[in-house]
């Protein structure tokens, strides 16, 4: 049987209250009684010594002498007198135990008669009766004159009152103690509540805690120990809370990094087969035909050495992807805006060529740390694109400036909206957003790819937005201040 921590404080609390209630009234009982015997006793004493006096200023007015008989023919007149003079009923007996005279008979018969025994054997006792309320004791004494035994006197004297006052006495100390006891019962089970509640919602939250439920959250509005101790449960739970979603976050990007892997792989292991089996193809059929077809060669010679290019190309691409994943190069300090016209203004004859101009709006003094080879490379790769798929006869605007902490640049065209859906996968390796466009124009998927990681490596940002029949590149980079810059 499962007993809580509640049941068990107040079972303890019960038993030890219950056993000091039973201790203290037996105690005090003690006391009373013995305080009790001290009273009776020196009333008994007096009474003895005020009899005592009586018998023999009797026995010397009437010159008796200490013969039993003269006691015995004075019993009735003693016995009557000094029940006037103590207040008590008295019977006297001759030295054998017989009956000579009572005051009240019935007060005699039908009682114990223990210390009348003890009288008989020569000495002095005395016992106490209850009965219907009331407390009477039985004092029994032998009466000697001049050494010898004449008779045996015996009185009964109410004490009721002491006894009824003793009985308060205890009634009032139990009533007390039971008050008393009744009210550290109800306070400590409001301090046992007090202390088990919370510690039952704890378990509860705990256990929850176990089955995986960590939404579980426990409020209590007090500043001891118990409210700290609740207070950092839930700390600890919404620790734990952030650590599991660090876990599974950590968890997707690695499942999304593998599948990225794994599709990076994939497109690579594609676009490298592509040229590979036309560069095949064609060597084999000009092996077959040898020179017999003379315009068969050239076309067949042409193809291979344009499919090599491209193949060379695209394997430098991929190898500077990867150059990006490896060990950092020193950076320097430079003026971005410098590149950026300088690359701008190369990028023009290439532009001319297609039937567009750059116009090229840079602010001075636009320090990042960085490596300027590979923003050079970021640049161009942007403008390239912006000058292959950008509408003929339009303007491709290249802008520079400080903006807060960071130097953002745009590089806007004007043609075909990209797709949301492939704004979304755009920066993915050998991903083409225009997959009707001919390699010939050297598209591989893997310059913007680049770019990304260009700008991660920078610790800057990237974005492409197009609407309107504007595609805009924004990218921002860390702004560094610095009186020297390095290109």
């Amino acid at each position: 049987m499962f007993l809580t921590i509640k049941v068990k404080f107040l079972l303890g609390l019960f038993i030890i209250f219950s056993i000091s209630l039973l201790l203290l009234n037996h105690f005090v009982m003690q006391i009373i009684d013995s305080s009790n015997e001290k009273i009776i006793t020196q009333d008994l004493i007096g009474l003895k010594k005020n009899s005592n006096v009586y018998v023999k200023q009797t026995f010397m007015i009437n010159h008796f002498t200490n013969d039993e008989i003269y006691f015995q023919q004075t019993a009735k007149e003693m016995a009557d007198e000094l029940r006037h003079v103590t207040s008590s009923e008295i019977s006297a007996y001759t030295v054998k135990g017989e009956s000579l005279y009572a005051t009240n008979s019935s007060k005699f018969t039908e009682v114990i008669d223990d210390d009348l025994k003890e009288a008989l054997g020569g000495k002095t006792a005395y016992t106490i009766s209850y009965a219907n309320g009331l407390a009477e004791v039985y004092y029994s004494y032998p009466v000697s004159i001049e050494g010898k035994t004449v008779g045996i006197l015996r009185f009964t004297k109410d004490f009721s009152l002491l006894h009824e006052q003793s009985k308060q006495i205890l009634n009032f100390i139990l009533y007390i103690t039971i008050a008393i006891f009744a009210a550290a019962f109800l306070f400590s089970y409001i301090l046992s509540r007090n202390i088990t509640i919370p510690i039952v919602k704890l378990t509860k939250a705990s256990t929850e805690v176990t089955n995986g439920n960590l939404d579980i959250r426990i409020g209590f509005k007090r500043k001891d120990e118990i409210g700290k101790l609740a207070n950092n449960f839930s700390k600890m739970i919404e620790k734990i809370k952030i650590q599991i979603n660090r876990i599974e976050q950590d968890r997707d990007r690695l499942k999304e990094l593998n599948h990225h892997r794994k599709q990076f792989f994939d497109n690579v292991t594609h676009e490298l087969k592509t040229p590979l089996t036309s560069i095949l193809g064609y060597a084999e059929m000009i092996k077959e035909n040898g020179w017999s077809d003379e315009a068969f060669f050239d076309k067949g010679m042409n193809h291979i050495i344009d499919e090599s290019k491209r193949l060379h190309e695209m394997v430098l691409k991929v190898l500077e992807l990867s150059m990006e994943t490896s060990a950092q190069e020193a950076f320097d300090t430079m003026d971005v805006g410098l590149i950026l016209q300088d690359v701008s203004e190369g990028m023009a004859f290439k532009a001319a060529r297609y039937s567009k101009v750059i116009h090229c709006n840079v602010e001075g003094e636009l320090w990042v740390h960085g490596l300027a080879p590979k923003l050079r490379q970021l640049f161009i790769n942007i403008l390239d694109n912006a000058i292959k798929y950008g509408a003929s006869h339009s303007a491709i605007t290249v802008e520079a400036s400080l903006a807060a902490d960071d130097v953002k640049i745009t590089i806007s065209n004007q043609g075909e909206e990209i797709n949301p859906q492939d704004l979304e996968r755009i920066f993915e390796p050998f991903y083409r957003a225009d997959k009707q466009l001919p390699h010939e124009l050297g598209s591989h998927g893997l310059g913007l790819g680049i770019c990304k990681a260009i700008v991660d490596e920078h610790g800057g940002t990237i974005q492409i937005h197009s609407a309107n029949f504007q595609t805009n590149v924004s990218i921002q980079l860390p702004y560094r201040r610095s009186e020297v810059g390095q290109v």
